[in-house]
């Protein structure tokens, strides 16, 4: 999706992934946030809007609490954005929380299942889309599923849109519009595709995000 944007655009790494290795159990919100927030100073930009995809939206309210005005609009793409002072994991059903928390206690983090992935995030990839996707899956930071959020950044006169992809298989409609009502008011931009968007459909989220960056 990314070459489709055009202009200046930043896709960063979080700690324990691509350029910036770590041990995945040592990150946290707010060192993800700080790492983005070095990336955007290293790459000179002042006038930014801030994606986000998914569990981004545990770590974008720190993110932008660093940025500061800096963020000129903010976009949650099917973002996790708990209710203030819980995490990711709180906003699970029971039966998935338990059986996530088990994991997590393991001390052994793994990648799901490609059936499983191919229910939750690939219900509108094909078969080469999905392939794609499979071969970049990596286990996730714990703390970024278990730390409590601090939305108190995003109580700000900022802009933000919410982009809803309405056969989400991961996060239902319902439970998208209650995240993004913790996220602040929001734009609200419904998308017919999954919840791995930018691999289905990255012409369309492209040109979305295009539109958004080009508002004065």
């Amino acid at each position: 999706m990314v070459e489709r944007l055009g202009g200046p655009v930043l896709a960063v790494d979080l700690p324990g992934r691509g350029t910036h290795p770590a041990p995945l159990e040592t990150v946290t919100i707010e060192t993800a946030a700080a790492s983005v927030a070095a990336d955007v100073d290293a790459a000179g930009f002042d006038d930014i809007v801030l994606v986000g995809h998914s569990l981004a939206g545990c770590s974008m309210p720190a993110t932008i609490g660093l940025l500061g005005d800096r963020v000129r609009h903010a976009v949650f793409i099917a973002c996790t954005v708990p209710e203030d002072g819980t995490s990711a994991l709180d906003t699970l059903d029971p039966e998935v929380q338990e059986f996530a928390r088990a994991g997590l206690e393991s001390g052994a983090p793994g990648v799901m299942p490609p059936e499983q992935a191919r229910i939750f995030f690939g219900n509108d990839l094909d078969d080469e889309q999905f392939a794609w996707c499979i071969a970049r899956m990596t286990p996730e930071a714990p703390k970024l599923v278990t730390q409590p959020v601090d939305l108190a950044p995003l109580r700000c006169a900022m802009a933000r849109t919410w982009l809803r992809p309405r056969l989400d298989a991961i996060l239902a409609a319902g439970k998208q519009l209650r995240f993004a009502k913790n996220a602040g008011d929001c734009e609200m931009i419904d998308l017919d595709a999954g919840h791995m968007c930018m691999i289905s459909q990255p012409a369309e989220l492209a040109a979305i995000l295009r539109r958004i960056a080009d508002r004065p």
